[in-house]
C-alpha cells in the first residue's frame, strides 16, 4: 500500500488537502482550528507556512506529519487516502518518508552527536555497522565531521540544530517537516540552517515544509503559504518561478 521510497526531484503531486477540517470538542464547545482547507505541495517544494499563533498552521502540520487526522476532508498522500490508514500504517509512511525537525532540538542530552543521528536507524533495524555508517555520512552533510562523539552539552545551539537536520536525513526522507527550525538561534546561525535546508532541497530534492514566523526565513522558500483563522489566504501566498 506504501509506495516505494524514492527521491527524484518532479512536479508530480507529493501532498494534496481537500477539504480539510480540524475540530475540537463538540457543540458550544467546538473550536474549528482548520476551515476546509486544500492544498497541494508537488515533489521538490520548499514551502514556508505562516500564521499568527492559532492560525490553524501548527494543526495543518500534524495531520501533514500524520500525527493527527482530520475530522472532515481528504489527506493525499502520493496518492494514498491517509485517513482510510491504519495507525500502523501511519506509522510506517511517518517512518519511511517523512524526516522531523524542532524548533528544541530534540536531542537525547546523554548520548553523542552520532548516536542521536543513529536513534531512527535503530527503529528501523539497521545493522550497528551499517547504521553508524550512515549517522557519520550524515553528520558530515551537516558539517559535523569530527563532532561525532559530542554530547549536546559540548554543541552550540547551531550545532545542535545541524545534528537534529542530520537525525532528520538519516533515513533519506522524501519529506522534511520543520517546525520553527531557527526559533532557537541567532541570525548567523539561522543563516547556516536555512542553506542547509535550501542545499539538500536543491541536491537531494527532499520536499520541505517548514513552519516559520520569520519573514528573513521565509524567504528561503520557493513559496510561503499564510495561515489566518483556521483558512489559507489565497490572498496572500507568495511564490517565485522555479
Amino acid at each position: 500500500m506504501i509506495m516505494e521510497n524514492s527521491n527524484p526531484k518532479s512536479s508530480e503531486s507529493m501532498i494534496e488537502l481537500q477539504a480539510v477540517s480540524k475540530v475540537y470538542g463538540t457543540g458550544s464547545a467546538a473550536m474549528y482550528a482548520l476551515r476546509g482547507i486544500s492544498l497541494r505541495i508537488d515533489s521538490g517544494e520548499f514551502v514556508a507556512v505562516m500564521g499568527p499563533s492559532g492560525s490553524g498552521k501548527s494543526t495543518c502540520m500534524n495531520i501533514l506529519g500524520c500525527l493527527d487526522l482530520p475530522s472532515a476532508g481528504t489527506y493525499c498522500f502520493k496518492g494514498i487516502k491517509v485517513e482510510k490508514l491504519t495507525r500502523d500504517q501511519r506509522a510506517v509512511l511517518r517512518r519511511s518518508y517523512l524526516g522531523f525537525v524542532f524548533q528544541g532540538f530534540n536531542l537525547l542530552n546523554r548520548t553523542s552527536a552520532r548516536e542521536n543521528v543513529e536513534l531512527p536507524l535503530i527503529y528501523r533495524g539497521i545493522p550497528v555497522s551499517v547504521r553508524r555508517m550512515q549517522a557519520l555520512e550524515a553528520l558530515d552533510a551537516v558539517g559535523l565531521k569530527g563532532w561525532e562523539l559530542h554530547t549536546p552539552a559540548e554543541l552550540s545551539g547551531g550545532q545542535q540544530q545541524r545534528v537534529a537536520i542530520a537525525r532528520a536525513i538519516v533515513t533519506k526522507p522524501q519529506i522534511l517537516l520543520a517546525d520553527e527550525p531557527t526559533g532557537n538561534l541567532d541570525s548567523a546561525r539561522s543563516r547556516e540552517v536555512m542553506e542547509l535546508l535550501t542545499r539538500f532541497n536543491r541536491e537531494r530534492g527532499i520536499t520541505i515544509i517548514m513552519v516559520t514566523h520569520e519573514t528573513d526565513m521565509a524567504r528561503y522558500a520557493g513559496r510561503q503559504v499564510h495561515f489566518i483563522d483556521g483558512y489559507i489566504d489565497n490572498g496572500h501566498q507568495q511564490g517565485e518561478e522555479a
